[in-house]
């Protein structure tokens, strides 16, 4: 056993809190996160005396693996396609991701029990190292250049959660302009900017989202309501980059990386206008809905030469995080009755 292993070694306890802890094991399978593979980069760092940055760990998630890429005088660059679960059949799912730039599809892709292999599209610049991409235009292309060395003919299964399902959307369209066949195109609580829906749309999403905000309101004690109102302009600004970017100089590295590539996609998420696509949408929505329009059909369907519309408990955000078995459910039928099809 290299030094550098007994070094990880210690590192992955301490920070997993397990032992003992075996080279080969694979860090997100033995609980990590996000939050925690940042601590863990965060803590070899110091040992080493080099950034690295989270996002590595989704490249070499063992110990041994890690190891490996330490003893190299450079860090090689962070592919953006990741494999999250294994599997042997074909066509391969692709998950892309949302504005945070992470891939954090793991617990749901365990959950989608089918045979294909199971990729997260991660954001580029998420590693600190290159500049990040703020069209989805630019995303899509450089997504598929990837993607096509790894599987070059298609059909393609792609899938995109909220700011992802835009990049899916324009990865489809570029797909299928040339003849690629797109099996599957799912859009999950995927939305345009609302600058781009109609004013129909817009006037009722703007009271969807003023009662949202007054519920929330009329549970606070009147001193806290004004905190409230400054964290949710604060939060914006933060997500637009309208802030001063000199505070990201005192940020740690990961995190510097990571509030970048969020603001460069939420300029993407601005500016992106969906085209009209020549295929099928195949879109799940949550039950409860505070900052979306109630019906995706009147953003959609005029956009798209067939809309199916499915709607699962949860909210935004739950459903792809603690309440995600009801997607995974949908999206395991879908790849389900897509690769039947394509036996038959």
């Amino acid at each position: 056993m290299s030094t550098t292993v007994e070094t990880l070694t210690l590192i992955w306890q301490r920070v997993l809190q397990q032992s003992p802890i075996s080279p080969k094991d694979n860090f997100f399978d033995l609980g990590g996160t996000d939050a925690l593979a940042g601590l863990l980069c965060s803590e070899i760092g110091q040992v080493y005396g080099r950034q690295l940055p989270s996002a590595m760990l989704r490249q070499a998630p063992t110990i041994t693996a890690l190891a490996a890429l330490l003893e190299q005088a450079t860090l090689p660059g962070s592919s953006p396609i990741i494999q999250i679960k294994a599997g042997s059949e074909k066509p391969p799912i692709f998950i892309a991701h949302g504005l945070c730039g992470t891939v954090r599809f793991t617990e749901l892709a365990r959950h989608i029990p089918t045979g294909q292999p199971i990729y997260g599209i991660q954001g580029k610049g998420i590693d600190g190292m290159e500049e990040p991409f703020e069209r989805v235009e630019d995303m899509a292309r450089f997504y598929l250049e990837e993607l096509e060395k790894l599987y070059p003919q298609g059909p393609y299964i792609l899938i995109g959660y909220s700011f992802g399902g835009l990049v899916a959307l324009e990865m489809a369209q570029r797909l299928s302009e040339t003849g690629t066949n797109v099996a599957l195109l799912v859009l999950v609580d995927a939305y345009p900017h609302p600058r781009y829906m109609t004013w129909p749309v817009r006037l009722r999403l703007v009271a969807t989202r003023a009662r949202s905000h007054g519920s929330e309101m009329r549970q606070l004690p009147l001193p806290s309501v004004f905190s409230y109102l400054i964290r949710g302009l604060k939060r914006r600004l933060h997500i637009s980059g309208a802030l001063d970017e000199n505070e990201m100089l005192g940020l740690p590295f990961a995190e510097a990386a990571l509030r970048r590539v969020k603001q460069k996609a939420y300029l993407a998420y601005v500016s992106y206008q969906p085209r009209f696509y020549r295929g099928k949408i195949n879109f799940v929505t949550a039950e409860i809905k505070s900052f979306f329009p109630g019906d995706p059909a009147t953003v959609w369907s005029d956009l798209a030469t067939e809309l199916q519309v499915e709607v699962i408990p949860g909210n935004h955000l739950n459903i792809v995080t603690t309440q995600f078995k009801p997607l995974a459910e949908v999206l395991t039928r879908y790849v389900q009755q897509v690769t039947l099809l394509g036996k038959l």
